[in-house]
């Protein structure tokens, strides 16, 4: 399973950045989880848009969905240049109606709900899901293929149930929107604390925080999360890759 970082900043992208979204590949299956603003440009830097399987969606908040509409238009214009890519299924819960409907575009994407109680089989990767504390309804992922893990939380302040969900997970993409002297809790987000936390009392191998805040010196979230957390740790970063 390999991991590449579209975009990794909350709320809304940085100049010449894109807003939430990340590549999963496994066995030339080709996943996108979360597609913000700014995600569909910087996407053909590593991928274009015709050669993408399936989308998943954690929720429907602009800085994770923000680009739908404009992946639809790439796929739509690509069959006018007589490459017709196949019908794109966009998988998302279906608890807010309207947003889940225009997921659904004149049979170039097929918006599908997932149940979050099941697991959902997309290519080679199965997904298991976690509701998340969050303003809107918004679901965690556990992604698992070839006997690895990828966990990543989406939108959430802490809760237990994260632990045995993350559970020797070899990858924990957390995100971490606030530094440890902040709370997140309001707003539905986690502190360089929680995430640090949250990584230990799961076991993980490897931390990654993403959804980062655009202010402040972003190197304090690491060394933060480091109290809590002895393993490997690092900031999300447009074109990170990582093989599991």
């Amino acid at each position: 399973m390999k991991l590449t970082v579209i975009g990794c900043w909350g709320g809304y992208p940085k100049k010449n950045e894109a807003s939430t979204g990340y590549l999963l590949e496994h066995e030339g299956f080709k996943l996108l989880i979360d597609c913000g603003s700014g995600v569909l440009s910087k996407m053909q830097n590593f991928v274009q848009p015709e050669q993408l399987d399936a989308v998943v969606l954690s929720h429907y908040h602009p800085d994770h969905n923000a680009d739908i509409g404009v992946l639809y238009h790439a796929r739509l214009i690509q069959g006018f240049l007589g490459t017709k890519p196949p019908e794109l299924p966009i998988y998302g819960h279906n608890l807010n109606q309207q947003e889940f409907a225009k997921l659904t575009h004149k049979k170039i994407t097929k918006g599908i709900a997932y149940d979050p109680d099941s697991t959902l089989e997309a290519g080679p990767f199965k997904i298991t899901f976690l509701p998340s504390v969050h303003p809107v309804p918004c679901f965690a992922m556990r992604i698992e293929a070839a006997g690895k893990v990828l966990v990543y939380t989406a939108d959430t302040s802490f809760k237990e149930e994260f632990i045995p969900f993350t559970r020797k997970a070899d990858l924990l993409l957390c995100e971490c929107n606030f530094y440890g002297n902040q709370s997140g809790k309001g707003a539905g987000h986690m502190n360089s604390y929680d995430a640090g936390n949250l990584a230990a009392k799961a076991e993980v191998k490897e931390l990654i925080l993403t959804h980062l805040p655009h202010y402040g010196r972003l190197e304090q979230l690491v060394e933060e999360a480091t109290e809590k957390f002895s393993g490997p740790i690092r900031l999300a970063k447009e074109g990170m890759t990582i093989t599991l």
